[in-house]
Order: C-alpha cells, then sequence, then structure tokens
C-alpha cells in the first residue's frame, strides 16, 4: 500500500504560475532521463532537440467551453452556475446538465434561476449531496446553452489561479486552451495543459523533423484537481471521464511503430492505457469509453514511450500518474519525483495549469 503522505512537497505560493508565459514555448522544460538519471533544463521551444524521426505525439484535442456562468434567483441573490457535462435530452426545447452552482445549500431541488444576462432559465431538478446537481435550461432568447457560454461565460479556471475580477477574460479564453483544440469538441472543463505550451510554427518545425501528431478527445472533468483525501492511494475513488480515439490514432499505437509514442499531458496517457487494456488491435471504428481507470505504482506503461507534463498539485492522483511512468514496474518513482519536483522548487520553476513543464524521456 502506497501512502498518500508520500505525495505532499513544500511549495512557496509565489511559485504557482497566476498567468502564462509572455510566449507559450518560452516557458521552460525540465528533461528527465529515466536511463542514465539525469535532469537537463531547458526552454519548450527547445522541445525538438529531443524528438527522433519517426516519433509520433499523441495530443488531447478537447476544447475548453467558458463554462462559468454568472446568474441570479427570482429573489435576486446571486449565483454561480459551472458547466460539466450535458446529458441526452428528453424535453424539445430544453437541455439537461449536470452542474456545479454556488451558493449550492441555497440551490435545492427545485430551484430557479436566470444566467447568462438573462439568456438562459435554470431549474435544479436534481440534488446529490454536496456535489453536481442536474439542471434542465430553457432558452429564453434562442441560444443554446454552449452559445450563451461562448458568448458571456467565463474560463473555469482551476481554484488555485486567482481572479478579481474579469479583466483577463479575453486573455484566459485564448491561453487556457492549446492551439490546436477543436472548436466543435467543447467538452472539457479544464485545459489538458500540457498541451498549453505548443505554438502552430513549433508544430510546424516538429512535423518538418519527420515528427507525427495524432489527436484523441478526453472530456476532462474537475476530478483531475480532487486531492486523494484517503491515508492510503489504493483506497482513493477515482473519477472517470470519457474518451474517443479515432481509427487513424489507434492504428498508430500499435506495431510496427516506426518510433516512440510520446503522450503529451496525463489525459493522453489515461485514455491510451484505457483503450490498451480494453484491446489488443486497432478498431474498425472509433472507440468511445469512460476511463476510469487509476494510474500508480508499479505499473508497466502499454502504450506510452515518453512523457510531457506539467508540474502537478501535492497529493494529487496526477503524481501518481507520473511517479508510475518514471519507474515502471516499481514503486520506486514517487521517491524519485518528490527529490525531481525539489530541484524544480529550487530552481524557480512555475507550477500548475499556467507554470512550466517537464518531458521525461
Amino acid at each position: 500500500m502506497i501512502l498518500t503522505d508520500q505525495l505532499d512537497y513544500a511549495l512557496p505560493q509565489a511559485q504557482i504560475a497566476q498567468t502564462p508565459a509572455d510566449r507559450r514555448d518560452g516557458s521552460r522544460l525540465m528533461v528527465v532521463d529515466r536511463a542514465t538519471r539525469t535532469i537537463e533544463h531547458r526552454r519548450f521551444d527547445e522541445l525538438p532537440l529531443f524528438l527522433r524521426t519517426g516519433d509520433t505525439l499523441f495530443r488531447n484535442n478537447a476544447s475548453v467551453l467558458p463554462a462559468r456562468l454568472h446568474g441570479q434567483r427570482p429573489t435576486g441573490g446571486r449565483v454561480e452556475c459551472l458547466l460539466l457535462r450535458r446529458f441526452t435530452d428528453g424535453k424539445p426545447g430544453v437541455e439537461t446538465w449536470e452542474c456545479l452552482v454556488k451558493p449550492g445549500r441555497r440551490m435545492q431541488s427545485g430551484s430557479i434561476f436566470e444566467a447568462a444576462e438573462g439568456s438562459l432559465k435554470g431549474t435544479v431538478v436534481a440534488v446529490k449531496g454536496d456535489g453536481p446537481v442536474t439542471v434542465e435550461f430553457e432558452a429564453l432568447k434562442g441560444e443554446t446553452v454552449v452559445d450563451a457560454a461562448n458568448r458571456s461565460g467565463d474560463v473555469p479556471l482551476p481554484p488555485y489561479i486567482e481572479r478579481a475580477d474579469s479583466s483577463r477574460r479575453a486573455a484566459d479564453l485564448e491561453r487556457y486552451q492549446t492551439v490546436y483544440a477543436e472548436k466543435g469538441r467543447q467538452v472539457a472543463a479544464a485545459a489538458p495543459t500540457a498541451g498549453l505550451h505548443f505554438t502552430p510554427s513549433l508544430l510546424e518545425k516538429i512535423r518538418a523533423a519527420g515528427v507525427a501528431t495524432a489527436d484523441l478527445t478526453l472530456h476532462v472533468g474537475l476530478g483531475t484537481f480532487r486531492p486523494i483525501a484517503t491515508s492510503f492511494v489504493e483506497e482513493h475513488p477515482i473519477h472517470s471521464e470519457l474518451y474517443e480515439i479515432p481509427v487513424a490514432t489507434q492504428r498508430l499505437l500499435f506495431p510496427p511503430l516506426s518510433g516512440r509514442r510520446i503522450a503529451v499531458g496525463t489525459t493522453t496517457v489515461r485514455s491510451v492505457e484505457d483503450f490498451l487494456a480494453r484491446h489488443k488491435a486497432p478498431l474498425a471504428e472509433p472507440h468511445v469509453a469512460e476511463a476510469s481507470i487509476f494510474i500508480y505504482p508499479p505499473r508497466i506503461f502499454q502504450g506510452i514511450d515518453v512523457l510531457i507534463t506539467n508540474f502537478h498539485q501535492p497529493r494529487s492522483t496526477l503524481l501518481c500518474l507520473v511517479g508510475a511512468f518514471l519507474t515502471p514496474g516499481s514503486e520506486d518513482g514517487l521517491k524519485w519525483l518528490m527529490e525531481i519536483y525539489g530541484e524544480a522548487v529550487a530552481k524557480g520553476y512555475r507550477f500548475f495549469s499556467y507554470g512550466d513543464s517537464m518531458m521525461i524521456l
């Protein structure tokens, strides 16, 4: 059993990035070589130095919806509603969503509110303890929920990024989104942040070097920010997330392989490892499933040879995944990971979603 206390580390508040680097690829890149157990300190625009002809970058192309809606109740009380997931609708003219609402204690079943500058009427129809609620939205001005969110919603930044007002809304709309996000796939409640460092010019340089890119879609949920609250890692109830892998991407995961399979982010790893646990060959159709896989040491990875990832929060499931990747098949990775993070702190790296990145070879 793995003690969750092993996932704690000290991080100065000043090193939690509140804004992104001036240039996406101007962020720092820590390169960790597992074979030699050495570390190099680079910039992200130097990434091509560590790629080879024939490699494939696997990316999560999910797009982040400006899903934080503001509204009010009939009594005038303010409401904040965060859209998480749309359900299949059964009523004409009504969209049903899973949401987080504040103040939650006042939003019981039957509660009504207007949101998105009065364009949506929301009715809470189901409540589950202190967690998400089910809301039915009626369009008051002919807009879909997604259209209303794109017009007036705020970016669902994680709680460690503080915004006193909406003055940075336009900047966050651009930067809390990968340059390769598919606009038609606004399915993420959080960005796949390892991909935030890529620029169109860097991607062109990578392709010119003979490195392919392959996309999949994982609907990133807020469970990714949920800390492990149990004493032992294995006791943590892992969240599930919907993912989709097209046929062309599936084929690049299986031999004969011309190069390494490089995962951009932990969401990509989660999708690939869940898929390969289910299938031993490519399918004839896109694969769609819920990933409830929990990756922690010791683990042998089936589909990922290199990992690009950001620096993650203490006591998080993402630390478990990265620690497992550092030393596949062994539990020693978490101890080494804490040493690596200690060096990152000492060297002044910026942490979390808008922070710097790490490449594990």
